[in-house]
């Protein structure tokens, strides 16, 4: 279930709708009350249900996102994230830190760019003082995609990481290989060190075109934020 961009082996088609217009089922809406769940910024739903009081030194002060840094973070923090039929789509996106995810229901599949391999040492994540998009990158990145799902026997995933840097997107699949419905994509996802905004960004199209190859990027380009 694990792969390269191939369209053979891993179509990266939307199974639902990703512009809102599907409805939220009974079972979903009661989820996203019973959890507390609100709309996230990446898409899906998202709640904080753990922030360790345990404060560590920020790891990322030389390479901030943003003019102002926090000078400490959480050791680690973690959320519940659901993508649904009405919001199936969690955008390009990456983290300083490493993310660990555990799959409590339905499926999904994963893009992966690793960009954080191909990462020049000129701080190729600050908004400050850039390099010229081209010249960030030591050549294209990996691309990988994978499903996670409760089917481990043929290859889904039930526990993955994503390393600090690397970009992900994910998107909502039908419960049953085949199907055309679903109760919706609820994980968790432990931050260490824990999340802060300013660790954050969303991949732009013109990062997207340095990372990855013109058929690539025409492949993927529905997962990018419509505003970025």
């Amino acid at each position: 279930m694990s792969s390269s961009i191939n369209p053979s082996l891993a179509p990266l088609r939307p199974s639902f709708n990703p512009d809102g217009s599907h409805p939220e089922s009974e079972q979903t809406q009661a989820i996203i009350k019973k959890l507390n769940l609100q709309p996230h910024p990446e898409g899906g739903y998202f709640v904080e249900t753990d922030r360790d009081p345990l404060r560590i030194p920020n790891p990322f002060t030389e390479e901030s996102l943003t003019e102002s840094h926090v000078e400490s973070r959480s050791a680690s923090t973690t959320i519940y994230y659901y993508l649904t039929p009405k919001s199936p789509l969690g955008h390009f996106h990456r983290n300083k830190a490493r993310t660990v995810h555990t799959l409590h229901k339905g499926r999904g599949r994963y893009v992966i760019i690793h960009a954080d391999e191909v990462a020049t040492a000129g701080r190729p994540g600050s908004h400050g003082n850039e390099m010229p998009e081209g010249m960030r990158w030591t050549g294209k990145a990996r691309v990988e995609t994978f499903v996670v799902g409760h089917d481990v026997v043929n290859g889904e995933r039930l526990q993955w990481i994503v390393e600090g840097g690397e970009y992900k997107a994910s998107f909502l699949l039908p419960d049953e290989e085949g199907g055309s419905s679903s109760d919706g994509l609820l994980i968790s996802e432990t931050v260490v060190p824990g999340f802060e905004y300013e660790d954050h960004d969303f991949l732009t199209s013109k990062r997207c075109e340095a990372l990855v190859t013109l058929k690539q990027k025409e492949e993927m380009k529905w997962m990018l934020r419509r505003d970025e």
